[in-house]
């Protein structure tokens, strides 16, 4: 079947949130006076996110549990001695400057120019709507995209099958003709494949490589796809 749309991850697949989050962490750090290594807390806090994200996608956590935890256990690792009150504070004031940084990863821009005339692109996010949006529009690329999903609308995350289905029919489009590209093979790749979307994995590190997974290392691969 033809390919006439195609949905975008976002974090971390356009844009690039660990250059994006480090410096917002940097940012309240230095505002707060928090006397910390920078590069040892990211150390730590980049593979804590990673896992409690994970546990937030299958709903084995709240959203309140995924901002303090994944601070509060760094700062353990640290033996930095700070209040779960300042934590949510400093949560709240990462997720306030986290949109305002706007890295996008090299190539994101081209092959968004590449591809916008000749397919309806849209987003499938699990990040949340607000902050979501504002990426979107300080990054300026929210124009490329007719349709964009997150989890909050659809009320279930990537992988369930039914935020695909619900972002399908938001983009009046057939699961048969459209592909998901994202950089996490269990929510992105392998939750479209089940639902009967094509998918390709954006596997920057192509340290590891899946077997019978379209994939690529650089966004401008897509070419050789689409």
């Amino acid at each position: 079947m033809k390919i006439s749309d195609i949905f975008f991850d976002l974090d971390h697949t356009l844009w690039d949130f660990e250059k994006n989050s480090a410096l917002a962490i940097e940012t309240i750090f230095k505002k707060y006076a928090i006397d910390v290594d920078l590069q040892l807390f990211l150390n730590h806090y980049v593979p804590i996110n990673i896992k409690y994200w994970e546990l937030y996608r299958v709903d084995k956590i709240t959203q309140y549990e995924l901002r303090l935890g994944r601070l509060k256990d760094t700062f353990v690792l640290l033996n930095y001695e700070i209040d779960d009150e300042k934590i949510i504070f400093l949560s709240e004031e990462y997720i306030e400057y986290l949109p305002k940084f706007n890295h996008l990863f090299d190539g994101a821009i081209a092959i968004l120019d590449y591809l916008k005339p000749k397919y309806n692109l849209h987003i499938i996010t699990n990040g949340f709507q607000e902050i979501q949006g504002n990426k979107l529009k300080n990054s300026n690329i929210g124009h490329y995209f007719k349709t964009i999903t997150n989890s909050e609308m659809a009320g279930v995350k990537k992988p369930n099958p039914k935020i695909f289905e619900f972002a399908v029919a938001e983009a009046n489009a057939q699961k048969e003709n459209s592909i998901m590209i994202g950089d996490c093979i269990e929510a992105d790749v392998k939750g479209a494949l089940n639902f009967g979307m094509d998918a390709i994995l954006f596997n920057i590190d192509s340290n590891v490589m899946h077997e019978n997974i379209k994939q690529i290392s650089h966004l401008l691969e897509l070419k050789k796809h689409l």
